[in-house]
């Protein structure tokens, strides 16, 4: 257990921090995004596999607290199902709801959900033969 106070933080949180889902490497991710907070030094690393404009599956690798890692696991839970066009909506108070609210101090965790998320969207339209110039 961490040495900080899991009291401020949702069910839902405490839930994700303790048993993450999708934590992990995703061999065959078409789309990679990463992020990190230079001030507290939490890192996101999100890995999408997208087939027919739907992302079938997320996996994630972060480093933080408890809060990043929550925002992180439940992040892909939100995902895996969700058409591209969907994904590309989401904003970090979207993170912020899924996981039942954060304490004001930790709201930017949910920014590195949604960054990591922008930029792995992107990394996959880059490398898609529809989003290549020619």
């Amino acid at each position: 257990m961490p040495s900080e106070d899991l009291r401020a933080y949702s069910d839902i949180v405490i839930e994700h921090f303790q048993h993450p889902r999708n934590a992990g490497v995703l061999a065959d991710a078409n789309a990679v995004g990463e992020d990190r907070n230079p001030v507290c030094g939490d890192h996101m690393k999100l890995m999408l596999r997208i087939e027919d404009d739907a992302i079938a599956e997320a996996r994630f690798q972060t480093r933080g607290c408890p809060a990043a890692i929550a925002t992180s696991s439940m992040a892909t839970v939100v995902l895996t199902g969700m058409s591209v066009d969907q994904a590309a909506q989401l904003k970090r108070q979207d993170f912020v709801d899924a996981v039942g609210g954060l304490p004001k101090a930790k709201i930017h965790c949910s920014v590195l959900a949604a960054a990591a998320l922008k930029k792995a969207l992107a990394s996959h339209s880059q490398s898609s033969p529809v989003g290549r110039s020619a």
